[in-house]
């Protein structure tokens, strides 16, 4: 893979003869994607002497613990092994008094494809002249293009993801909508439901596919497509939310209305979604605006992330204890009335959360487990949008189960409003 950089400098005030400016270093996925990271004496930017002694800049100090032979080709320079480096930099000369600026040109590195080249980059700016030189300050834009386009290549995966995700929920919502169409006589309320929170997920995906397919072809992120999938997403996780906890506690099946519970489910949701939908636009927020936000207002942004984190983990465990507790009850009623076909459906519906739940738990399991081992499972820097994509596909699973277990069909009506005979009662009236 290529990976050209372009850098363009504006320097102010800056130091003492020649510096190097920047470093282009690839670090290797053997150590990249370990939980400490690469050594970077190991790939030729720094120096150590085993016993503790790190020096990254060739200072007096470094020339006595023999770090670097210092001299007019070293001092006060980015100690570089040239035997291990394998990236490239650019120098910049800069005079040692005086107010002083200057563009840098050609600031762009261009990498030939072949073995070695994909990986994991990093640029590093240097100022190492401690003791001639002066404050340097560096301002402008760079920017990082593969051969697939501008996207990160840890997120090239995750675009491809959502395409084929926005294909699945077309086809869903398309299969729903047509049966609910078919039968439109037969049409309950809970069905409409369901739709929507079709709906929803397909919006939230082609938000979030449209991002990163404008970022992968202009190199900046589309903010309005960014966010609108961001809330659109919370919108989805509400609405499912509300809806599960709707069909565990029977309407379309043994009731034809909630009452008051319907106003209590849906202002639970409301709650969830201004919580999670402030939580989630802060989080992208303190990443995205890392360059304008002060490392103050970054860490009260994430110290108010953390609250709201709680407050929605609250949330969410109130909706799973009511699902559960609506679930059982739903389901006690329907065995004492003997009401056999529908309990049946509760059962699959039961199986259907268990089996996503128990899922969940496994795999948080091994997110934790694999964040703790040496060398990751995943690597992160090529598959780690599959780490999230996981949940994608279980809340899509279960939304597919739900479909299906609630599908429009001829004699839903009948099915959700009329009470199942048992056999005895039939032979009662001589039937």
């Amino acid at each position: 893979m290529v990976f050209p950089l372009y850098m363009f400098a504006l320097v102010y005030l800056s130091n003492y003869t020649i510096q190097p400016l920047s470093y282009s270093i690839i670090q290797p996925s053997e150590c990249a994607n370990t939980r400490f990271g690469c050594d970077w004496t190991e790939l030729g930017v720094g120096a150590s002497d085993g016993v503790g002694n790190l020096r990254w800049c060739c200072s007096d100090d470094a020339v006595a613990l023999g770090l670097c032979n210092g001299g007019p080709k070293q001092e006060g320079r980015l100690i570089v092994d040239p035997d291990k480096f394998q990236g490239q930099h650019k120098f910049l000369p800069v005079p040692p008094s005086g107010v002083w600026s200057r563009n840098v040109k050609f600031g762009r590195f261009d990498l030939k494809e072949g073995e070695g080249t994909s990986g994991k980059y990093v640029l590093v700016v240097t100022n190492c002249n401690d003791l001639m030189g002066r404050n340097l300050t560096v301002t402008g834009q760079y920017t990082w293009k593969s051969v697939h386009g501008y996207l990160p290549g840890n997120l090239f995966g995750e675009m491809y993801f959502f395409v084929g995700v926005f294909v699945c929920y077309l086809i869903l919502f398309a299969w729903y909508g047509l049966r609910m169409k078919i039968h439109r006589d037969a049409q309950i309320p809970i069905q409409k439901w369901v739709l929507a929170t079709i709906g929803v997920g397909l919006l939230e995906v082609f938000f979030k596919a449209g991002d990163l397919w404008v970022w992968n072809e202009d190199g900046e992120r589309f903010w309005f497509s960014l966010y609108t999938g961001v809330v659109v997403g919370v919108a989805k996780r509400a609405i499912s939310r509300c809806l599960v906890v709707m069909l565990s506690l029977g309407w379309g099946v043994t009731c034809d209305t909630l009452g008051d519970k319907f106003k209590r489910v849906v202002v639970l949701g409301l709650i969830y979604a201004g919580t999670s939908a402030a939580r989630d636009v802060m989080t992208v927020m303190a990443i995205t605006e890392n360059e304008i936000l002060t490392q103050n207002e970054e860490t009260e942004l994430l110290d108010v992330v953390t609250i709201l984190t709680f407050i929605t983990a609250f949330i969410d465990v109130t909706f799973y204890l009511w699902i559960f507790d609506s679930l059982n009850a739903t389901m006690q009623y329907l065995e004492s009335m003997n009401q056999s076909m529908k309990l049946k459906r509760y059962l699959r519906l039961r199986l259907i959360l268990l089996i996503s739940v128990v899922f969940a738990l496994l795999w948080s399991m091994f997110g934790i487990v694999d964040s703790f081992n040496d060398q990751r499972m995943v690597n992160e820097e090529e598959n780690g949008w599959m780490l999230s994509a996981v949940w994608e596909i279980n809340y899509l699973m279960v939304l597919i189960g739900l479909s299906c277990l609630w599908q429009p069909e001829a004699g839903s009506k009948e099915y959700a409003y009329v009470m199942e005979l048992s056999s005895n009662v039939w032979r009662r009236v001589g039937v």
